[in-house]
């Protein structure tokens, strides 16, 4: 069940460019303990510049835990975990690569989600990794976003941070990291205006959890839904939910990845171009860099931004984490993000896609079948991909 908080002040950050800055300032100010969760934390300079803060918070007393996936985060295990581990950061890996060629199912369930909670009276959920913001010297920075959380929803951030390392350590038997966490019951005072929850997708309780807060949102829409989500290749039910708001006279536009990242979602994501565009749904590709954003703004008035995209992985399997709020001010700055995105970086997907000759459907058609037939193989969102 969705928590909401009242009197909460959030932070829009654009990508690396505006998240780095304002993540070092929180991590140099924390003084009693940090919790830093990424799928991904490279060894370029942006990651040194992030562990060089985290280790030097650690060496002044503030207790420091840094939990990274097992796959994503796997270079950590190496001379810059050393480090921070020699500089007394506690580092955990969530379910730690044993064997890249093994087939259990268990390797897909990864640790996606982006979460910072500090001094449990501040944080950040987004899907920005640590790493650096530019994938080539001729590209602009990855686009992407995070949210800055200030107020009493500083105090569940810090609860699903404890949950995750408590329930990590423990699986791998480390009763010493899991009985480092003190316990903290106060709540942060009111300081904004927003009304927000976290929501988070795991394998037990909070299964349908995020999907349920797309579902609820979509089905309630009166006039308008932007989302902007870099794998976009939605169930059945996100997918009727879409059709049925089109037809009642909801305006949907979507902007999505164009630069191919992942062959395989890329080209099957397209197999549902056409019946959206059909339907009067808009579709737009971002082009001029790599986009990595997993956003949605409905009337102006319901927001979400999180980790969480809108794909099988990220509904089905991974641990995952999304901000959704109900804040006109600061639903209309992403809405207007999003727009000069679309307007400045992305190219309209219509005449593309139904102009296309028959053969150009064939490489589509293959991927969304071979998707499917690996959802059947593992036994995740048979029902949701039966289509």
């Amino acid at each position: 069940m969705t928590r909401w908080r009242d009197g909460n002040r959030l932070t829009l950050l654009r990508s690396g460019t505006e998240y780095f800055p304002a993540l070092l300032i929180a991590i140099h100010g924390a003084t009693r303990e940090i919790f830093l969760e990424s799928y991904l934390f490279e060894s370029d300079q942006t990651g040194k510049q992030v562990a060089a803060a985290l280790m030097d918070a650690a060496q002044r007393g503030v207790a420091v835990h840094v939990l990274l996936d097992g796959f994503g985060a796997s270079g950590m295990a190496g001379a810059l975990g050393e480090a921070m581990r020699d500089a007394g950061v506690h580092l955990l890996f969530f379910r730690p690569e044993h064997s890249r060629y093994t087939l259990k199912r268990s390797r897909l369930r990864r640790l996606h989600r982006k979460l910072v909670s500090i001094d449990a009276t501040r944080g950040f959920v987004g899907g920005i990794n640590i790493l650096d913001d530019q994938d080539a010297p001729d590209l602009p920075p990855r686009y992407d976003y995070a949210l800055a959380v200030e107020g009493p929803l500083a105090a569940d951030l810090r609860a699903a941070a404890v949950h995750i390392w408590k329930s990590t350590a423990g699986r791998q038997l480390n009763l010493p990291m899991a009985r480092l966490v003190k316990q903290h019951k106060s709540l942060p005072a009111r300081i904004g205006k927003a009304r927000a929850a976290l929501v988070v997708r795991d394998n037990l309780r909070h299964r349908r959890d995020i999907e349920a807060a797309y579902l609820l949102a979509i089905r309630s829409a009166a006039s308008e839904i932007i989302i902007a989500n870099a794998y976009f290749l939605p169930g059945i039910s996100l997918r009727h939910a879409l059709l049925s708001a089109a037809k009642r006279g909801v305006r949907i536009t979507l902007l999505l990845q164009g630069r191919i990242d992942n062959w395989l979602l890329h080209y099957a994501t397209r197999v549902l171009y056409r019946p959206l565009l059909q339907a009067g749904i808009e579709i737009h590709e971002y082009t001029a860099g790599m986009m990595h954003a997993k956003v949605a703004v409905i009337d102006q008035n319901w927001m979400t931004v999180g980790s969480s995209n809108i794909d099988p992985m990220s509904l089905l399997t991974a641990r995952e984490a999304n901000i959704v709020a109900t804040h006109p001010p600061l639903a209309r700055l992403l809405r207007r993000d999003i727009k000069r995105h679309i307007k400045r970086h992305a190219q309209e997907a219509k005449p593309i896609v139904m102009h296309a000759y028959w053969w150009s459907r064939i490489l589509p058609w293959l991927a969304y079948m071979l998707i499917r037939m690996m959802l059947g193989i593992t036994g995740y969102g048979r029902d949701e991909y039966s289509e």
